[in-house]
């Protein structure tokens, strides 16, 4: 068994940002309970063993497996030996799973909505067997054989990740490793295929997390393209630069001292938000300061990315966005680019462009679509106009009042109409309600109800900004 690299500890030069809010016990996570009033076991107090950082998190073999359980949490297994969430100190593995003697050699979590049955299941696979955890505890009938499980996948493996439905090709798969040979197992069909993947091979260890993929191999790490195979600009990369706490290392360190820095990259800082957006396939997205937070992701953190590493080449304040017709369209100041949407995102020939040409208005404060509807509202000032994407995109209906000085952003899901100003948003059930308002609805905490943060009286509770390699 190979052993594998790093406490996935967050990375970004550009920009820090918070993890989930502490539980009591310190480690983070998504505060589930079994039903008898006791935390799941990644967030119980169990007793620590000795945790002799930094010697063991930081030493050169790295770690035996990593992954997400169904919670969110980061799991790091080393010998009998497991970190919780990434700021757990060294637990008993036996404490979790009294089932697994002696170290395990990969570990899996199954993203997989269409099959609830496996969906969120964590795998722990030791020689030829594995085990299956549902909300922490052993399913019956487990352990049993891997081939079993999945036909045609060998046995003593050296790592295993989830592969999401739409980041591979639009099929729930499972990626294993075993030496140079990478097996690809289709949720759905059960498909085996063997990947010619030169770069991403002698993996240790395989992540997801928030959308990107990770190899270990040793002290070092890539991060891979699901669908190619290829690896990214810069890559190997130190593990100690980036995943773990280690004397002397890291990456970043410097943005620490910039106030503004973590107060744009801190979701739960209050600043206020430039413009939301989201999409029929369920992701919502918010912009600061050339900065975005994925908001339907947050099971796995909460962190700033610098936007262009979502959309190549884009850069500055965001102030308006929505989707339709699978592409997104970004608003700033008088102009707009438009992306094609899919496994990623493409901007589209020509843009940016003027907003007067793409939409017939010369400026919008907000602006936002709802699930399935060709209409457009845009939102300027005190007023609304509505926008037909597909009979008439360039020529905005009439001014229609609205009980709002000013908005910063809006966004429409199946919940409702949501406009955003400052530190508050207000609801409304959908456009009519909105409309027909003689008085603004009530406001609410973005941060405490879309960004789960603890109540203004409660700050000071969020666990500490992290690092995350880009």
């Amino acid at each position: 068994m190979r052993c594998a690299v790093g406490a996935l500890c967050l990375c970004s030069a550009l920009g820090l940002a918070l993890a989930y809010p502490l539980k009591q016990d310190g480690r983070g996570g998504g505060g589930k309970t079994n039903g008898t009033g006791s935390s799941w076991h990644h967030l119980g107090s169990y007793p620590s063993v000795e945790d002799k950082e930094p010697k063991q998190r930081c030493s050169e073999e790295g770690f035996d497996a990593i992954t997400m359980d169904e919670a969110g949490v980061m799991l790091f297994f080393k010998g009998d030996l497991v970190w919780k969430g990434f700021a757990g100190a060294a637990e008993l593995k036996n404490a979790s799973w009294p089932e697994i003697q002696g170290p395990v050699d990969a570990a899996l979590r199954i993203h997989h909505p269409d099959r609830p049955s496996i969906h969120d299941n964590v795998y722990l696979f030791q020689g030829k067997h594995l085990w299956a955890y549902a909300q922490g505890r052993l399913k019956d009938g487990y352990p049993r054989l891997i081939e079993e499980e999945f036909p045609g996948i060998p046995g003593d493996l050296d790592a295993a990740v989830e592969c999401h439905a739409q980041e591979c090709s639009h099929a729930a798969t499972v990626f294993f490793f075993k030496g140079t040979v990478v097996y690809s197992y289709d949720l759905t069909t059960k498909e085996l295929k063997q990947r010619s993947w030169p770069s991403v091979a002698n993996c240790s260890a395989a992540v997801r997390w928030l959308g990107r993929y990770y190899c270990f191999q040793g002290i070092q790490f890539l991060r891979f393209d699901p669908v190619t195979g290829q690896v990214g600009a810069n890559y190997p990369r130190d593990a100690r630069d980036y995943f773990m706490r280690c004397p002397g290392r890291g990456h970043g360190h410097h943005t620490q001292g910039n106030a503004t820095a973590r107060a744009i990259a801190d979701r739960c800082s209050g600043r206020p938000f430039q413009a939301f957006f989201s999409d029929d396939t369920g992701r919502i997205y918010a912009f600061r300061e050339g900065h975005y937070f994925q908001l339907d992701s947050h099971r796995d953190g909460w962190h700033a990315w610098p936007l262009k590493h979502l959309w190549k080449d884009l850069e500055g304040d965001v102030d308006a966005a929505f989707s339709w017709d699978n592409k997104l369209y970004l608003v700033q100041g008088s102009q707009v680019t438009i992306y094609q949407t899919g496994r990623g995102y493409t901007r589209v020939d020509g843009y940016p462009r003027p907003l007067q040409a793409e939409l017939g208005v010369a400026e919008a404060d907000a602006t936002f679509t709802c699930p399935r509807s060709q209409a457009l509202y845009i939102i300027h000032g005190n007023h609304l106009r509505r926008v037909d994407l597909e009979l008439s995109p360039g020529h905005p209906g009439p001014l229609q009042p609205i009980p709002h000085a000013h908005v910063d952003g809006a966004l429409c899901t199946s919940k409702g109409v949501f406009l955003f100003h400052g530190s508050d948003f207000h609801h409304y059930a959908d456009v009519d309600q909105l409309i027909k308002a003689t008085a603004p609805a009530p406001a609410k905490s973005i941060v405490v109800d879309f960004f789960h943060c603890p109540p203004p009286h409660a700050v000071g509770q969020g666990a500490p900004s992290l690092h995350h390699p880009q």
